[in-house]
């Protein structure tokens, strides 16, 4: 039951080329800088990866962005990262782009073993229709648009239905954790990292401080550690080092 780590390249040491990660965090919240270095140090190239966003201010998911490591994102907010929108119209990445609501629940279903649900969240619009680009030709044109998705009318109200989310591995980060893989999340860093933590088929988190088993209460538990594979405890160091994306000071 002891599922800990010594190293965050152990831990992402069988993370092959092309795999789908799904990658927690919200903002620079919560993100997992640690195992996404360690997959940069590795080389590992063609990622598809699930996040909200894909990093910023250099950091988190933007690392491996910026060196070409990533194919294809599933996200629903690009932001200021000028180098996401900048491979994304150059037909450099293939983006998927959708409803936040949708993205979480899209995590959480496929955690759940439930493989599609009904949503009115872009009902009327291309997300249901399809014809979203996808991936663009560099000139201007898309080369891949969205394909439409069924739509059904229940008790009045149109709904579309969206596809549970599974990848091969999830990258998260919690405050704390124990041995058995048992996690809580601090504020906003819970918004994303649990619903990734459920989506992957093996799960790493890395924890800013490691308990002994029992040290968290049952009621306390964000993510039991059922949903976990391995966890790698961060160096004071590594825990503390927490950027700040909009830094904002009184007169």
């Amino acid at each position: 039951m002891d599922k800990v780590v010594a190293t965050a390249h152990e831990a992402v040491a069988d993370v092959p080329d092309g795999a789908s990660v799904a990658v927690g965090g919200f903002g620079l919240s919560g993100v997992p800088n640690v195992l996404i270095q360690a997959l940069y140090e590795r080389g590992v190239a063609g990622l598809s990866v699930v996040s909200n966003n894909c990093g910023a201010m250099e950091s988190g998911l933007a690392v491996l962005l910026a060196a070409g490591r990533i194919a294809r994102v599933t996200g629903s907010y690009i932001g200021a990262n000028k180098e996401f929108a900048r491979q994304y119209l150059a037909g450099e990445l293939e983006v998927e782009l959708i409803p936040q609501g949708t993205l979480a629940e899209r995590l959480r279903a496929g955690g759940a073993g439930i493989p599609a649900f009904y949503t009115p969240a872009g009902v009327g619009t291309q997300v249901a229709e399809g014809g979203l680009p996808w991936r663009y030709d560099g000139q201007g044109g898309v080369a891949l648009a969205s394909p439409s998705k069924e739509v059904r009318e229940f008790d009045g109200t149109e709904y579309v239905l969206e596809r549970g989310i599974r990848t091969d591995f999830a990258l998260v980060r919690a405050a704390r954790g124990d041995r058995h893989g048992n996690l809580v999340f601090n504020k906003s860093s819970r918004n994303f990292n649990p619903l990734a933590a459920m989506a992957g088929k093996v799960t790493i988190a890395e924890v800013e401080e490691l308990v002994e088993p029992g040290e968290i209460g049952p009621d306390a538990v964000h993510v039991p550690g059922i949903f976990v594979q391995r966890v790698v405890a961060l160096t004071p160091e590594q825990a503390a080092d927490k950027k700040i994306e909009q830094r904002t000071v009184s007169s």
